[in-house]
């Protein structure tokens, strides 16, 4: 009697685990929560010295110590996680800006920012991941685009040009 038991309770204990992990989100998008998220794979870059103090997208004034960005597609004033893929640093931005206006790339940075993942003026480049989070976001209006934006794409786009998400 003991052992049908404990083989009863172990077999519960399994079945539900097997149930919550089939539940967990899976793939390319996806996040531990169960939060899809806009993603982005390709080449960051930094803004050149001359846009200092020119107005963005937004009709802020940029700065080059400011962390900020530019995205061709995901809503201005989204928060987004940008990642090194070379090193692993990450640095968290504001979109204030549309760009980058070069095949391959997917955005372009601050100094600021650029220089927290280890991008330096000698290299000018780094292959990222791009992520846009909706729960992140400051606003329930971005939020809701974010959201919109993951699920329409599916989670990733990969710049033309650029390698294969890793």
């Amino acid at each position: 009697m003991r052992v049908s038991i404990f083989a009863f309770s172990v077999a519960v204990v399994v079945g539900s685990a097997l149930a919550q992990a089939s539940e967990a989100p899976t793939g390319a998008g996806s996040h531990r929560h169960g939060e899809r998220l806009a993603q982005r794979h390709g080449k960051a870059s930094f803004y050149d010295d001359k846009f200092q103090g020119r107005k963005t997208a937004t009709g802020e004034r940029f700065s080059q110590e400011k962390l900020t960005a530019a995205s061709k597609d995901l809503p201005l004033g989204s928060h987004v996680t940008v990642t090194n893929k070379e090193n692993g640093k990450s640095v968290d931005v504001k979109v204030n800006d549309r760009g980058p206006h070069v095949k391959g790339r997917v955005i372009d940075l601050s100094k600021k920012a650029a220089t927290k993942i280890g991008i330096t003026p000698e290299d000018g480049l780094a292959p990222v991941k791009v992520e846009a989070r909706p729960s992140s976001q400051p606003t329930e209006e971005l939020k809701q685009a974010v959201h919109e934006k993951a699920e329409s794409t599916g989670g990733v786009i990969e710049a033309e040009g650029s390698s294969t998400p890793q």
